[in-house]
């Protein structure tokens, strides 16, 4: 059976989206996600039907003392192919300004987890694949840029995604 990797990625925002602190990453928004949908291995990403990820509730358990929670969730062809998109282009100008907008986080804030082809998580199932990782650390069930595992379970070899951890 072919897989498809899916990835979750969540933010404990520094301000409401509607404040001027995060001016710049929303408006970064629209560009970056056309930038992804675009990428070579997009598969699907999370978003309402106007496209956007943002109004999606989840992972509010997480909010802490934070103005909210955001999630990004997509699939794709390979570890690869979101490893080039994430860490290249303007991709990577919005991750260096990540700090202005979100709260640090200790505990894992991106999980990876294998799907059959055709698959789109739901956010219940993202939910329990970032519980998993901060529990248990990276398994075949959910891991991490830094470490991967291949569809069949297998460990890949460190260093695989380009920058891997670098997030």
């Amino acid at each position: 059976m072919p897989y498809e990797l899916a990835q979750v990625n969540v933010g404990r925002l520094a301000a409401p989206l509607t404040s001027p602190q995060l001016k710049d990453f929303v408006d970064a928004l629209d560009p970056v996600n056309a930038l992804a949908d675009a990428a070579p291995g997009f598969v699907w990403r999370l978003q309402t039907e106007e496209g956007n990820a943002t109004a999606v509730p989840a992972f509010q358990w997480d909010a802490g003392g934070s103005a909210g929670v955001i999630v990004n969730m997509s699939v794709w062809r390979s570890v690869e192919d979101l490893a080039a998109y994430v860490y290249s282009g303007e991709h990577r100008e919005v991750l260096k300004r990540r700090r202005e907008w979100f709260e640090r986080m200790r505990e894992a804030f991106t999980a990876l987890w294998w799907v059959p082809e055709g698959h789109r998580p739901s956010t219940d199932e993202a939910e329990e694949r970032v519980r998993h990782l901060r529990a248990h650390g990276p398994t075949p069930y959910a891991f991490t840029f830094r470490d991967t595992f291949g569809p069949s379970g297998s460990a890949a070899s460190p260093g695989r995604a380009d920058r891997a951890g670098k997030a």
